[in-house]
């Protein structure tokens, strides 16, 4: 099994590949999405790791609220994403 979880609160340098290394110490790290501007293509400040199961507790204890690239970033698990409207 695997958990999706989100991160937050992230510097605008942090790339993929930063996430992955620091929470690979952790367990299996299955994918990394940092979410971008759709208009610009600049970074949001947040993203999605899906881990298995005992990486993703481990890493929530380990990072969230922690400081990551000199911000203190968020880490829990992921709401799934709500249907919105379409107008």
């Amino acid at each position: 099994m695997s958990k999706n979880l989100y991160v937050g609160n992230l510097a605008w340098a942090t790339t993929e590949n930063d996430i992955r290394n620091a929470f690979a110490a952790h367990g299996e790290v299955i994918s990394v999405k940092l979410i971008e501007d759709r208009e610009t293509g600049r970074p949001r400040g947040f993203g999605f790791v899906e881990m298995d199961d005992a990486g993703a507790d481990a890493v929530i204890a380990e990072f969230d609220g922690k400081d990551f690239d000199g911000r203190n970033i968020k880490v829990n698990i992921a709401k799934p994403r709500e249907e919105r409207p379409r107008w």
